[in-house]
């Protein structure tokens, strides 16, 4: 109890709101941090300098959360606690978005008048069934249909109006115009599915430097059983697997200008990394900010987020995205006659408030678990290898949150997400060649690292990256090339034990 106050006192620094907005002139003049004193600054910036010693661990370093962590025993539901520092008010609040979060919704018209709205199509039915126990999405195994994955869709632009909506971030992308922005595999009874997504493998075998073989596995994915007709020929598809969601409402009270400083998008210093921050037009309040979630950093908050998903995933409108049709297109005519769930005496959407608020307040507050044996030798090791191959240049250790923050419990708080929530490279193998927002067609959000050690004890398997591909955290480490090539490259010359000790430190998080 006293370890966790410390570490709150710690967090009791200074940030501003996330929703800033910031300068598109990022890369010259960089925002200064405006929520903190120059004694404040100066000690947030002593305490996230990394580390050179890695004889012992960090102060504060097990709480990778701040006093948010929670040091509940380790089982399935290690992503579905609370902020350890919430209210009883809060806890509450949390209980009541956890229902809502979990809610199976059913087809109109219906007579549990407060759950119909379902679809008309979709791709799952709760937003529970997609992040499975809070946890880690995957990959559809051979005959099952996707739930915890989907396609995106989106196609060139072709007219100068195109072209406008994409340079304003109006819109992040061009929908495909029969079947829109994601292909939805699930219909309410009478209609049919979109279609099913279909993904072929291949492994492309690599030799490390001590001769051991990793063999890669490489997918090709396509679309089978169109329901509405051809899609245009330049359709890019690409593929998402539902990510983890702990720790984003303090994803969202990093300040701004933090995540900005380490901006550098013509690598002005020379050494190989160019992170690009990703920029968002912001519908509350059409602002143009910076986008921290999603896999291509193109959203720029939870409640966005949320409103977002339960339109695109579930087909359920909220006060912020008002289209009781979810994700069907202007041309899918059967779909748009269908009936909506919206009730006349509950408001003009399906899912008035504040169940779009509740579910935010329970996104946000998803506890990051403790860390597990950061004293042990092998993982400090490893942790020192991770630095060394220059992993810590896109997987920025630790951050300290706005002092500003809304929420007191995620205010002022040391945590280690390891992310620098800024988009890079990542080479050929894993581009999906088809650019959204601010992101090229091969550009990423570096994805954060807390709580990747308990994937297979949460969620039953170590699938990882934006499709699930990698097999293993070695495969994902592997598929790292573009500005991550020589991280790549010093893992694949470790020696076995070297490659050990640095999975043990990851598996620590």
């Amino acid at each position: 109890m006293r370890f966790a106050t410390k570490v709150t006192l710690l967090a009791g620094m200074v940030l501003l709101p996330a929703a800033i907005p910031i300068s598109a002139s990022y890369g010259i003049d960089r925002p200064l941090r405006q929520d903190l004193s120059k004694k404040d600054l100066t000690r947030v910036r002593a305490v996230t300098k990394p580390t050179t010693d890695f004889s012992e661990p960090e102060k504060f370093e097990a709480m990778q959360a701040g006093g948010a962590t929670s040091t509940k025993l380790v089982n399935r539901d290690s992503f579905s606690h609370v902020s350890a520092n919430q209210t009883f008010e809060g806890e509450d609040r949390f209980k009541l978005g956890n229902a809502l979060f979990r809610k199976l919704w059913v087809s109109s018209p219906s007579s549990t008048e407060a759950s119909d709205g379902l679809g008309p199509l979709f791709n799952s039915r709760s937003c529970q069934s997609c992040h499975l126990k809070d946890g880690r999405g995957h990959p559809p195994e051979h005959g099952e249909p996707a739930v915890s994955m989907f396609l995106r869709l989106s196609v060139p632009p072709k007219t100068e109006e195109e072209r406008q909506k994409l340079a304003t971030h109006e819109s992040t992308r061009i929908p495909e115009p029969a079947y829109g922005g994601q292909l939805q595999n699930f219909a309410v009874p009478g209609l049919k599915p979109e279609g099913k997504m279909a993904i072929a493998y291949r492994e492309e075998p690599v030799t490390l430097a001590d001769g051991t073989v990793v063999s890669l596995r490489h997918p090709t994915y396509s679309v089978e059983d169109l329901a509405y007709g051809p899609m245009q020929e330049d359709v890019m598809l690409s593929p998402r697997v539902a990510p983890p969601m702990i720790g984003l409402g303090l994803v969202e009270q990093i300040e701004p200008a933090d995540i900005l400083a380490r901006a550098d998008p013509n690598d002005a210093d020379g050494d190989g990394i160019s992170g690009k921050a990703s920029m968002a037009r912001d519908p509350d309040t059409g602002e143009l900010v910076l986008g921290r979630f999603g896999w291509k950093a193109t959203t720029p908050s939870i409640k966005v987020q949320s409103a977002e998903a339960f339109a695109g995933d579930i087909g359920i409108s909220t006060p912020l995205v008002t289209d009781a049709f979810g994700e069907c297109s202007i041309a899918q005519t059967v779909c748009r006659d269908a009936p909506s769930g919206v009730q006349e005496r509950l408001g003009e959407v399906e899912a008035p408030d504040p169940i779009l608020g509740l579910v935010t307040f329970y996104s946000q507050n998803l506890a990051v678990p403790a860390r597990r044996d950061v004293g042990d030798r092998q993982v400090l090791r490893g942790k020192k290898l991770f630095y060394d191959a220059g992993c810590t240049a896109c997987h920025t250790p630790k951050f300290v949150t706005s002092k500003d923050a809304p929420d007191k419990a995620q205010r002022f708080q040391l945590i280690w997400p390891y992310s620098d929530f800024l988009l890079h490279d990542m080479g050929e193998g894993l581009a999906d060649h088809r650019p959204v927002g601010d992101a090229s067609g091969s550009e990423w959000r570096t994805q954060p690292l807390w709580g990747i050690g308990l994937t297979e004890t949460v969620n039953g398997h170590t699938l990882f990256l934006h499709d699930g591909r990698a097999r293993s955290l070695a495969e994902a480490i592997l598929w790292h090339g573009g500005e991550a090539k020589a991280s790549r490259d010093a893992y694949a010359a470790m020696d076995s034990a070297d490659r050990a000790a640095l999975h043990r430190f990851l598996e620590s998080l």
